[in-house]
């Protein structure tokens, strides 16, 4: 609490006990004042508000059955019986003069209400509310059995009610009851001092100055006489206790527009814990009521917050609030998921994915963000704009958004289309239809940046496709789907692996260059390639390298194939089968000769960080290269262990024992001729 508070808050209460300070000073000014006409009516109507407080809160403790909401009540109804004792044993009303039940009958009630105060402000748990409230019937019943009492004895005249006022008002245990009533209030106000600290309510704010005021009337009581100013001080003061809870209840009742809820602010802690869920269940609801109300084909005119206010007891002007909230927190949640929707397409945004299927399920993230809506994407394809679906755009307003490079709303705000732009050239729309209401600001906002995410998604996946094309193009398909889905693979090292290796070059190449342009070398180079390598890659073999006229090829790797020396052999008759159809008619070009050998070799990248190549290196593939040095023009000689292989499903032209560079002994080759047709139709 601000200084400025405490200080506004201070001198309001203390000043009656400034006031009372001055007239025991100044004894001339403490005047003899007896009205009992005025004494009946003004205890009496102070009795009345005070039980009218206790009937009020009583209903309320029915309602949230709370042990601190029930003790105040007490409080009240102490007060109340006993300030009615003491009005109705006005002298000259029903009893001749004044006796010590008469003087004597509110500060009892004050003191027996100071006690119920104090507990009140307790820190109670369930379990201790628990016990109160069992006890509730007989502790509501103890103020009126006390009270019927002390009224019988009172106009009994019974000792010693029967005595002067001057003897009991001077009585020292009279002025020491008070004094540990005071106490007893003063206690219960510092106590709700500290839970007002934690709610700030005016309610609960008015119950601490309550008992405040019942403080100082105790201590007014113990040093005033009857009749005196005095003496008529702590009446106002009782006055002043009670018209400032009523007045406190009143203005709340008008803010709310009900009295169900306006001593919640006073319960326990658990209490307020469990009024709080039972808001929040209700908040919870209205939301989802909005929500449903939102939809397409919802009920309008249904009035959505009517069950939510019978079962939980709220008033109008609280359904009204509870509506506002709910619509408030619809939208944000609304905006919260469109965000996290958004953080989702970014994170796919950087994922390397095929366009359709990145696309697709982008778009199922932006449908599910602005559910209710008809969200379309619509691609630019030559030239013309596509939607997924088949139908056109809305209003036309499609065509002007590409056109303009600029969001573009429909005349009746239904239809909000933006443009998608991939390298600053429209690439497509992002239309999104309601169809019952138009785009706030907020929304077209998160629009705005789902269609940059969109545009940010595709331009990713073109480039991703576009390098990827680029990326085989420079190397063995099978090797380049082995790097994207391993990129750990790309690494330098290898290891040994089991490989059939097929080695070509053109005979006669040198002399054909030397006679030919550099233009008609390439394009005999790149004619022959373009033949040759999809034989190659139709029987699953990596082409690792072009060295000029020669090509090497390798299968069982990446890709394991038990197979791989058929494949082989089957690559290298295919070869010549695509050269002689290309080369037909051109006898002056040059003829593959191709050379095949199976066995181990260092399969993996070789070089440097800065630049290397899939390869296998060994002996095997030195000894293919050497095959394909002693093969003909058109012939595809393989070693022992590819024949080995092969068995009786090649079809051969002889075998011999030939001497090559490297190798110490002579090398069992053979001439393949073809495959058998049984096994090729296999």
């Amino acid at each position: 609490m601000t200084g400025r508070f405490v200080a506004g808050w201070l001198l309001p209460v203390c000043l009656p006990l400034a006031g009372l300070g001055l007239l025991l000073v100044l004894p001339a000014a403490d005047v003899h004042y007896q009205h009992h006409g005025a004494h009946f009516w003004i205890v009496l109507a102070t009795s009345a508000v005070a039980l009218a407080l206790a009937v009020v809160m009583l209903r309320a403790v029915r309602r949230r059955q709370d042990a601190r909401l029930f003790l105040v009540a007490l409080v009240f109804q102490l007060n109340a019986g006993f300030l009615g004792v003491h009005a109705l044993a006005t002298p000259g009303l029903l009893i001749p003069e004044s006796n010590a039940g008469f003087v004597s009958a509110t500060p009892v009630g004050l003191v027996l209400g100071g006690i119920a105060a104090l507990a009140s402000a307790a820190p109670l748990g369930p379990a201790a509310a628990t016990r109160v409230m069992r006890c509730q019937t007989p502790l509501a019943a103890t103020p009126w059995l006390l009270l019927g009492v002390w009224t019988a004895l009172t106009f009994a005249r019974v000792p010693p009610l029967h005595l002067h006022p001057d003897e009991i008002e001077t009585h020292p245990l009279v002025a020491g009851g008070v004094v540990v009533g005071a106490g007893l209030y003063l206690a219960a106000a510092v106590r709700y001092l500290d839970v007002y600290r934690q709610r700030r309510s005016p309610l609960l704010l008015a119950v601490l100055t309550a008992f405040v005021l019942l403080a100082e009337t105790l201590v007014a009581v113990a040093l005033s006489r009857s009749w005196r100013v005095s003496w008529w001080e702590w009446h106002v003061l009782m006055v002043a206790a009670f018209a400032l809870i009523t007045l406190s209840a009143h203005r709340q009742f008008r803010r709310e527009g009900s009295g169900l809820g306006l001593f919640d602010s006073v319960t326990l802690r658990q209490t307020l814990a469990a009024i709080h869920g039972d808001y929040s269940r209700a908040l919870e609801e209205m939301v989802e009521a909005v929500r449903r109300r939102a939809e397409p084909g919802a009920d309008v005119g249904t009035d959505l917050s009517a069950d939510v206010a019978r079962r939980f007891q709220l008033t109008e002007r609280q359904v009204a609030i509870l509506q506002e909230s709910a619509e408030a927190l619809g939208r944000e949640r609304e905006q919260v998921r469109r965000l996290h929707a958004l953080v989702a397409i970014g994170e796919r945004a950087s994922v390397i994915r095929g366009e359709r299927e990145l696309l697709s399920e982008v778009m199922a993230l932006a449908t599910g963000a602005f559910r209710g809506d008809a969200v379309r994407l619509g691609l630019v394809r030559s030239g013309l704009l596509a939607f997924a679906d088949g139908r056109p755009a809305r209003d036309g307003i499609a065509v002007r958004a590409l056109r303009e490079l600029r969001p573009r709303c429909s005349a009746d705000g239904a239809t909000f289309v933006l443009p998608l732009a991939v390298k600053r050239a429209a690439a497509g729309v992002l239309e999104v239809h309601r169809p019952r209401g138009a785009f706030p600001e907020a929304e077209r906002a998160v629009l705005t940046s789902l269609a940059s995410q969109l545009s940010v998604t595709l331009e990713n996946a073109r480039l991703y496709a576009q390098l990827d094309g680029l990326f085989r193009s420079y190397m063995s398909p099978s090797v380049a789907t082995a790097l994207l889905s391993d990129p750990e693979q790309a690494g330098l090292g290898g290891r040994v692996a089991e490989v059939s290796v097929l080695m070509a070059d053109l005979r006669g190449f040198t002399p054909f260059s030397e006679r030919s342009s550099p233009e008609a070398v390439v394009a005999m180079l790149n004619t022959y390639y373009g033949a040759v390598v999809p034989v190659i890659l139709e029987h699953g073999g990596t082409v690792v390298q072009f060295v000029g006229d020669a090509v090497m090829a390798i299968f069982n790797a990446p890709v394991r194939q038990p197979d791989h020396a058929l494949r082989a052999a089957r690559a290298g008759l295919g070869l010549h089968c695509a050269v002689e159809t290309v080369a037909a008619g051109r006898s002056d070009w040059p003829r593959f000769r191709v050379g095949i050998n199976t066995g181990p070799a260092l399969v993996g990248n070789i070089g440097a960080a800065q630049m290397r190549n899939f390869t296998a290196i060994g002996d095997t593939t030195n000894l293919a290269a050497r095959l394909e040095a002693i093969a003909e023009p058109g012939q595809v000689v393989i070693g022992a262990a590819t024949m080995r292989q092969l068995g009786p499903l090649a079809r051969t032209g002889g075998r011999r024992a030939v001497r090559v560079a490297g190798k110490r002994d002579p090398v069992t080759c053979t001439v393949l001729e073809g495959i058998e047709p049984a096994v090729a139709r296999a």
